[in-house]
């Protein structure tokens, strides 16, 4: 994850028991490539123990403003201006009413608070406590002022707490988390200030109420794409059809369902768009007529007509000749056969910038799964390859290129 590498983040950890969702983040992050420096409450300890982020991190653990903290730590009267200093991220996860009141009224008294204090780096905040607690207008009060300060707030998810009661105030999942770190980092990166439009996912022909005509695509490299975009700070609607996957945290989801309502998204959105990014497998054809009731089984077989569906690259091809609106067009062509005579012809006809081709036929690459090997034609005529690698580095390769185009 190009985006975290030698990333400094300083990770606060407050006394809730969902503290031992952080430590999954510390690992997560580490996992990435990122500099994680784990800043504990006294309370935090009373839950998880400052060995086991060691343990995930691979770093000194600091606890106290006047102990030493762990082995090879920054001394104690220094640690809070050397790590507020290196940092280029503060994420408070979990943080509990205590703590939000102190960072929102200027408190400073301990390790936590001061680093907040002294940071020049966003701070982002992932409140947790019970339902009761999270709604208490002191605790909204003081979410709200950090919010007018600059502070990033990650809002709490509903469930169950540990008191067996419900409500909202859990942290999100890992996953999530990561996903708001990304979108924080990634905020003024060289697409910031430009409008992404991403389309992922394959479409869906209604047959009748129960059936459809679908395809293999399961949205992954769309998905990928859209994630790269966030890092790189792009303004991102995720127009996705049918693909199950949770959007990238800070893309607008669009849902779609058919070639048609694809098409109506696509054109609503990159009217002022900078690029667009047309890596759904959209169906070439959908029935004639579409039966109201279930087409009930009987021995006859069953004649479906198809007719052909609207091309939505040739209809961006004249937008934009009209507008000017998307200012980059990149396509995406899955090939069985003929890959690069049939990227080209596809790249030249639909007027795209850029042209991403897959041959579908190798079972390490194209549908479900996470990798991938393409070959990207551009108009120029440019041809460069790349070998099996994962769909999120295509996706970051996508990225890289609509940024040198756009230049």
């Amino acid at each position: 994850m190009a985006l975290l590498q030698d990333k400094r983040i300083v990770l606060g950890v407050c006394g809730s028991i969902a503290a031992y969702k952080a430590v999954d983040l510390a690992s997560k992050l580490t996992q990435a490539g990122a500099r994680v420096d784990v800043v504990l409450t006294a309370a935090a300890q009373r839950f998880v123990s400052p060995l086991t982020f060691q343990a995930v991190s691979g770093r000194p653990v600091y606890s106290d403003l006047w102990s030493a903290g762990s082995p090879g730590a920054l001394p104690s009267h220094i640690a809070h201006i050397g790590l507020a200093e290196a940092a280029d991220l503060m994420a408070v996860a979990p943080a509990t009413a205590n703590t939000l009141a102190k960072l929102a009224h200027g408190f400073a008294d301990d390790l936590l608070s001061v680093i907040a204090m002294a940071i020049d780096c966003p701070l982002l905040i992932a409140p947790a406590m019970d339902g009761k607690m999270y709604e208490n207008p002191a605790v909204r009060d003081n979410c709200e002022r950090l919010r007018q300060r600059g502070a990033d707030l990650i809002e709490p998810e509903a469930g169950r707490f540990a008191s067996g009661l419900s409500g909202i105030g859990r942290l999100p999942e890992t996953d999530s988390m990561l996903g708001h770190i990304r979108r924080v980092m990634g905020r003024d990166g060289e697409l910031a200030g430009h409008k992404l439009v991403v389309t992922a996912g394959g479409t869906r022909e209604s047959i009748d109420p129960v059936r459809f005509i679908t395809n293999r695509s399961t949205g992954k490299q769309g998905y990928a794409i859209a994630q790269a975009a966030v890092d790189a700070g792009a303004d991102v609607v995720l127009i996705s059809a049918a693909a199950g996957l949770p959007a990238p945290v800070g893309a607008t989801l669009v849902a779609v369902d058919s070639a048609e309502s694809m098409r109506q998204a696509v054109l609503a959105n990159v009217a002022d768009s900078s690029a667009l990014v047309m890596a759904a497998a959209v169906a070439d054809y959908r029935p004639r007529t579409v039966s109201e009731q279930k087409i009930k089984k009987s021995d006859d077989n069953l004649n479906l007509p198809l007719t052909r569906t609207a091309d939505i690259l040739m209809a961006v091809k004249a937008q934009r000749a009209q507008t000017g609106y998307p200012m980059i067009a990149v396509g995406f062509a899955a090939e069985s056969e003929n890959l690069v005579e049939n990227a080209s012809d596809k790249l030249q006809s639909k007027g795209l910038d850029l042209l991403i081709a897959n041959d579908i036929t190798a079972a390490d690459a194209g549908f479900a799964v996470d990798t991938n090997r393409v070959v990207a034609l551009d108009m120029d005529g440019g041809l460069h390859q790349i070998d099996l690698t994962s769909k999120a580095a295509i996706g970051a390769y996508v990225i890289e290129r609509i940024g040198g185009l756009l230049q």
